[in-house]
């Protein structure tokens, strides 16, 4: 009888979470190694569709670098990378653009609708979803002779078609996004898929921004998972990139929070996507497991 209890009592700690964010929209992003593992996947979408079905809006932003690189190791491409980018030429934006669009997306919508999610699979290039402008990268000293370095295929997001979004979101479908974007040339770009979640969160009015990641959190000593950080404010998450705690590949994802803070989005988080109900306990519960990012330290609860 106990047990059957403690069940309830969960289901009212999730009840203000529940009615404060019926109705509302928000993003979630994930790759990594939740997509090496099917069983892993599904349990993360059947979150995604269990907040669909407690009266939440979400929306799925994927990634997929590991199959694309697989893919390109297939046929005989080696990959290569500029500052975490990579070099897309045609050929290998061929290969990016069938493993995003096509594979990994048509696995995840099938998965959700399996679940009666009532997903739809679309792309940046669908309906003019994403438009970018190609993107230079090289030294970011100014003092620096280094030239910009071509990455052939890779673009910024300029502009993100939110009412096309809207009205899926208002049809009641969940979207499920892959990362492509079209150019004023006509062609289809590789985006970084942390970059447009954020882009979309801050375009359609999204409350919340979540990184499903490979990593508990943002830990204060790296490697130490018992040093998780809970809670940051802006400033303080941008004191950490400073002072280099926050690096690597967690870079991105932070700062794409920071610039979703600045237009709307109430609040980042980025948690493990590997413990599984990982989105619940971090949304539905006071103490969370992840760490959320804050516009300032006013509302230090989830």
């Amino acid at each position: 009888m106990q047990k059957i209890i403690d069940k309830a009592a969960v289901l009212i700690e999730a009840l203000p979470f529940i009615k404060a964010f019926r109705g509302k929209k928000i993003v979630i992003k994930f790759g990594g190694s939740i997509m090496d593992s099917e069983n892993v996947m599904k349990a993360v979408l059947q979150d995604i569709v269990f907040m669909k079905y407690v009266g939440w809006l979400p929306v799925i932003i994927h990634g997929g670098g590991k199959a694309i690189t697989e893919a390109m190791n297939r046929r005989g491409t080696k990959p290569q990378f500029v500052n975490g980018l990579r070099v897309t030429d045609r050929e290998t934006m061929d290969i990016v653009e069938d493993v995003l669009a096509h594979k990994i997306n048509a696995q995840i919508v099938n998965l959700l609708n399996a679940m009666d999610g009532d997903a739809v699979g679309i792309s940046g290039l669908d309906n003019g979803l994403i438009r970018v402008d190609k993107m230079l990268t090289g030294s970011a000293l100014p003092e620096s002779d280094e030239l910009p370095v071509d990455l052939g295929f890779v673009g910024q997001v300029r502009y993100i078609n939110a009412s096309a979004l809207n009205n899926l979101i208002s049809a009641g479908k969940i979207p499920v996004i892959a990362p492509l974007g079209l150019g004023d040339d006509g062609q289809s770009y590789n985006i970084n898929a942390d970059l447009v979640a954020g882009e979309i969160a801050s375009s359609i009015g999204a409350q919340k921004l979540i990184y499903l990641t490979d990593t508990p959190g943002i830990l204060r000593t790296p490697g130490d998972e018992k040093s998780i950080i809970s809670t940051l404010t802006r400033k303080e998450a941008e004191k950490l990139i400073d002072d280099g705690i926050i690096n690597g590949g967690m870079i991105p994802k932070v700062n794409s929070c920071l610039e979703a803070l600045k237009f709307g989005v109430n609040k980042g988080h980025i948690i493990d996507g590997r413990i599984r109900h990982s989105l619940l306990l971090e949304i539905f519960t006071k103490e969370g497991i992840g760490t959320e990012i804050l516009k300032d330290g006013s509302n230090r609860i989830r």
